[in-house]
Order: C-alpha cells, then structure tokens, then sequence
C-alpha cells in the first residue's frame, strides 16, 4: 500500500522505524513504508487542509500548543491525538472516537478499541488520560460552534 488516508474505521497510527509505520484499522493491519507525520499530513490534506494548518486550528479553538489534538475530518469527526511531541519520531497517534477503554499493564498502556481489538502503546496512563481530556475538548468546541450539541 502505497498511500493512506486516515478514516473514521482508523484505530492507531504508530511509527515502527523512523521510515515505517503501522496502521490499525478496524479489523486490519497496514505497514506502510512512510513516516508517520508524512501520513497524519496528506489525510489532512485529504479532508482539505494541513497538518500545519490543523493544529492552528486546535491552537487557534482551545488554546493548545504542545501535544495537541487535531481533527482530521469535522464532517466524519474524525479527531486524533498523539502519544509525545509530534517532532519526535516516537509519536503515535490514537482516534479519540474509537476508543472503548484503556488499562495498565507492565509499563505501557493497553486500549481497547471499539471493535474489541487490543494495542499496546508507550505512555503512561497519566499522559493518556490528559491526553483524552484534551482531545475531547477540542471535540465539544468543535462541536458546539458546530451547533451538533
């Protein structure tokens, strides 16, 4: 696969090497030969604007500048947030709507999407709650300015 474009069926964005990165999708699995903020930008660029662009946005609506949550898509309420710094070549980067849960095991978290399937990622279950609360912030604006109550 040569492209993707982030979806509302896109669990997980999450770098394996600095050139490689894996996709959960609903029920599947993607590798792609792409950096991971290569894929975040052309999706955004897919719904009609920039990474770059988006995360004015988030800055421009909440007030958010570091680790901030974008949305992808307002029209599919798509919102992702991500895991570090998006600099940082460890970033992954979650769907807020598609998450069901999330527990600690050993040193990393485990989420439990929507569709039952289970990923373990790097962060620490304070970050990731904050990081929830955030994005979900960035959803209600969106969505009161919106007038989707």
């Amino acid at each position: 696969m040569k492209n993707y474009e982030i979806n509302d069926k896109t669990l997980a964005i999450i770098p394996l090497s600095k050139e490689e990165t894996i996709i959960y999708e609903d029920n599947k699995t993607y590798v792609l030969s792409a950096r991971t903020s290569k894929i975040m930008d052309e999706s955004c660029k897919y719904y009609g604007s920039t990474f770059e662009g988006r995360q004015k946005g988030t800055t421009h609506l909440t007030g958010l500048r570091y680790k901030a949550p974008i949305i992808i898509s307002e029209d599919n309420n798509i919102v992702f947030f991500p895991t570090s710094s998006p600099r940082l070549k460890d970033c992954a980067w979650i769907s807020l709507n598609n998450i069901k849960g999330y527990y600690a095991f050993e040193d990393k978290m485990v989420l439990e999407f929507m569709n039952n399937q289970k990923v373990e990622i790097e962060i620490s279950e304070y970050i990731l709650k904050n990081q929830i609360l955030r994005a979900s912030m960035l959803e209600s604006t969106i969505r009161k300015r919106s007038g989707k109550r």
